[in-house]
């Protein structure tokens, strides 16, 4: 398991570096209604009235919604202290990504 889950924390890291994530809510949000997000994941940590909110938010935009990590785990794989969310803005690195979920 720790192995499947630093795969993904560090292959999270390379599409922040390619460009390919929108990292925090603002930014999430933006990805998502604007059609480019592919895929949106958000930290077991952060409350209940927050992943229902993205998770209504990706169903009616028919994005895949995934919990992962804690905010502390998926900011350290972007390299920021803290995220609660990040949009994963490229096909690739989404399908990739899911493949490990």
């Amino acid at each position: 398991m720790a192995q499947q889950q630093d795969k993904l924390l560090s292959l999270l890291g390379l599409a922040q570096r390619a460009g390919k994530l929108g990292s925090g809510g603002f930014a999430a949000e933006q990805s998502i209604k604007g059609g480019k997000a592919c895929l949106v994941i958000v930290s077991a940590d952060t409350s209940e009235a927050s992943k229902k909110q993205y998770r209504d938010m990706c169903a009616y935009y028919h994005v895949p919604y995934a919990e992962y990590a804690d905010k502390e785990g998926l900011g350290h794989a972007i390299g920021k202290e803290f995220r609660s969310v990040v949009s994963v803005n490229d096909r690739g690195f989404a399908a990739a990504l899911q493949k490990l979920l």
